[in-house]
């Protein structure tokens, strides 16, 4: 049989398939002919026939020729919006906003325009990556996310119908018919998810291992800001303002391919925009195997790959809150800049009710948004002038264009566009594009910890010799850049 991308191999896939290799989950899906549904590669259904397979690049793909879901192996915990992995840059970016909901009000033009391409060309990039249109990859992403809460939550029908974007009961009744071929009601029967009660609503997050989990949360635990967010006993919490809805978020460790998030909101039509940020925050849909194996052929990379595999690139919940973030992390501390964001949040922030606040956590305090900065005495806070001042020509940026914090275009495009902000330099644009733009290859040079860390008997690197030197991690310099914060130091022994 064949495969619909020229980069999979049919024969390869097929020993993946057999092997129910982990490592390709989300890589490809397989189309069974004889049959009319399509599995993730490590399905524990017996393979098919060769000739009756087809590979697929995507999810959407394997929807779009009229194949459905397997009940048994279940893509929508496939890594990865709609079950995608690739590094096309622009179609990673499109697929980031299709997470947010770009297509539930907007069209594909619009869409387009915000990447800075035509229509046609986002496409065909889609085509040719995904063997999908855009418009296929967002329908397949909403039915794949109302089956993940049919069979995790116990939100009413109607509930999920709203948090995974579809317009009416009705629509979402006969979309989910036509697709599984059966309604929403029975799939629910044969999921028996666990009740939820008043602890939240807990959902998976799958990811393909490795995965470091302590690395991750000993960098965000450094960094969260009073009263906003914390990390306590392996646990991320944080109290979140989107989209109409307020609320908390808890996330652990679940398992060996999964996260578990659990979620209070007052809206439950939020959770789909949760659940994206939430992948993002946690770097959740990044192929460890490939980027820890190109980072290797550096040897100052490869013995601290070799130690600690699969530390990744932390994210951001929200843009604007990380690009202040890294404002008031210019030149001090980090345990300093956490203090003087604590101390913005309780003078701008807004209250997060007690009946939205994770139980037992003192999390109470919302980030103040680009309006809420604008207008705020940051005197107050001790911030020195000259960084209130960028601050505030940030949040007026923000509300000039409220998509200066977005993808766009190229990673050279995103860091000229962010250092046209008075105060904003090199430094600062990288960094604002590594965690919060989620760009792969973003990567501040003269970061001091980053010439720390690659200093030898030959002394101290210059920003220009990190630059060199990093040359060869692309198109994955910021997890090069994560591993030398994350690892300062090794054990050459």
């Amino acid at each position: 049989m064949h495969a619909m991308d020229k980069n999979l191999d049919p024969e390869a896939c097929y020993r993946a398939l057999q092997a129910r290799d982990p490592r390709f989950d989300g890589v490809f899906y397989v189309g069974v002919l004889s049959t009319g549904i399509y599995c993730r590669p490590i399905c524990s259904a017996g393979p098919p026939k060769f000739e009756n397979c087809i590979f697929l690049p995507s999810a959407a793909a394997a929807q779009q020729l009229g194949f459905r879901p397997c009940l048994r192996c279940r893509p929508e915990l496939s890594p990865g919006i709609a079950g995608w992995r690739g590094t096309a840059t622009t179609v990673s970016r499109a697929l980031y906003l299709i997470s947010d909901g770009a297509l539930n009000d907007g069209g594909v033009d619009e869409l387009a325009d915000r990447l800075g391409v035509t229509a046609r060309h986002l496409r065909r990039l889609f085509q040719r990556h995904l063997g999908a249109t855009p418009i296929s990859v967002a329908q397949t992403h909403r039915i794949l996310f109302a089956k993940k809460l049919l069979g995790e939550s116990s939100l009413t029908v109607t509930e999920i119908a709203m948090a995974a974007g579809f317009g009416s009961i009705r629509r979402f009744n006969s979309v989910m018919q036509r697709v599984f071929g059966m309604p929403p009601s029975r799939l629910r029967r044969l999921a028996e998810p666990e009740p939820n009660g008043t602890t939240g609503i807990s959902l998976k997050l799958p990811f393909s291992p490795p995965y470091d989990w302590q690395a991750m949360i000993d960098f965000l635990a450094l960094r969260a800001i009073p009263g906003v967010e914390t990390v306590e006993s392996g646990r991320y919490l944080r109290t979140f303002a989107i989209e109409g809805a307020c609320g908390s978020v808890a996330v652990k460790l679940g398992g060996d391919n999964y996260l578990l998030a659990t979620i209070w909101t007052s809206n439950v039509a939020a959770l789909g925009g949760i659940i994206g940020r939430l992948r993002r925050l946690f770097d959740l849909d990044a192929d460890m195997t490939a980027i820890d194996t190109h980072l290797m052929a550096d040897p100052a990379l490869a013995v601290r790959v070799l130690s600690r595999p699969g530390v990744r690139v932390p994210g951001a919940w929200d843009e604007f809150e990380l690009a202040v973030r890294a404002v008031l992390g210019q030149q001090i501390s980090v345990r300093a800049a956490t203090t003087l964001a604590g101390r913005l949040a309780d003078l701008a922030g807004g209250s997060l009710e007690p009946r939205m606040r994770a139980p037992e956590i003192d999390l109470h305090r919302l980030f103040p948004t680009p309006a809420e900065l604008a207008r705020a005495d940051l005197t107050r806070t001790g911030i020195v002038a000259s960084r209130a001042q960028t601050l505030h020509n940030l949040a007026h940026a923000m509300l000039d264009d409220p998509r200066l914090l977005r993808p766009f275009e190229s990673l050279d495009a995103t860091v000229e566009k962010l250092v046209s902000v008075p105060g904003l330099g090199p430094w600062t644009a990288q960094y604002i594009a590594m965690r919060a733009l989620r760009e792969p290859d973003a990567f501040p040079a003269s970061d001091l910890g980053l010439l720390r860390a690659l200093e030898d008997f030959n002394g101290r690197p210059t920003p220009a010799q990190v630059s060199s030197r990093a040359e060869g991690w692309r198109p994955w310099r910021a997890y090069g850049a994560m591993r030398l914060w994350a690892q300062p130091s090794v054990d050459h022994r």
